[in-house]
């Protein structure tokens, strides 16, 4: 397995239902924030997010986010949506996301990390042992930085769904 191909593909990630995490055995989600959650330093979620993490709530799976984001950006929103976090959580290393799976008691092959990064994410989530979901981001970024890093993403992504074409 390529450290930086998805298991699983979602649009957005009110598009995972449900029933994808029971069929898989995945009791624990690891969230990203931006551009998953949210747009970049954007304080609030869509309600369409809103709905989709009150549901997750409600068939009694555990959440928490993980980001490498610092806390002066991630505190604020978790506490918003009543999440516990890690910031400057240092994926693609898999220490924020096993301290994750930590808190929550969850064996990490039980655990789902949900992200729109390849380098971050995803390697984050196949090092640390978890299923890795991969959602498109929700706008592109500005910044040279993740520009570039978008950029280098392209040839995986094309590679991935090609192969998943095929299947």
């Amino acid at each position: 397995m390529s450290l930086l191909r998805p298991d699983y593909f979602f649009h957005r990630i009110y598009d995972i239902p449900l029933s994808f995490f029971k069929e898989h055995s995945i009791f624990a989600l690891v969230l990203d924030v931006d551009n998953t959650l949210t747009t970049h330093n954007n304080p609030v979620p869509s309600e369409q997010v809103l709905d989709w993490l009150e549901q997750v709530r409600a068939a009694g799976m555990k959440q928490m986010i993980v980001s490498n984001n610092h806390p002066e950006r991630v505190r604020p929103f978790a506490q918003l949506l009543h999440l516990d976090f890690v910031a400057d959580g240092a994926k693609p290393l898999p220490k924020g996301i096993l301290e994750a799976a930590r808190r929550m008691q969850t064996a990490p092959e039980h655990l789902a990390v949900v992200g729109d990064q390849l380098f971050t994410d995803i390697a984050g989530a196949h090092t640390a042992g978890a299923t890795a979901i991969l959602v498109e981001p929700m706008e592109p970024e500005s910044m040279w930085f993740f520009k570039l890093k978008r950029a280098l993403e392209r040839p995986f992504l094309r590679a991935y769904r090609r192969k998943a074409e095929k299947r």
